[in-house]
């Protein structure tokens, strides 16, 4: 998929497209959202961090128990 509005090739990696139906599904709120964009940004901000990425992974483990895909 490109990214709209990238005046890159759509051959060329050059962003990431976020899409919200499965967070809409479970339930997440705005805050959630923002919330979860900034684990991205964290672990994206860190890459190889291996305490950052692990932290977050329980961030996210956390709220996919408190929401989950079918309650």
């Amino acid at each position: 998929n490109s990214v709209p509005n990238d005046p890159r090739s759509p051959f060329v990696t050059s962003g990431i497209r976020v899409g919200t139906p499965a967070i809409t599904r479970r339930g997440f709120t705005e805050d959630d959202a923002k919330e979860l964009a900034n684990w991205m940004c964290d672990v994206l901000d860190n890459i190889g961090n291996e305490e950052v990425i692990e932290a977050t992974k329980q961030k996210v483990l956390e709220i996919c128990k408190r929401l989950p895909v079918y309650a």
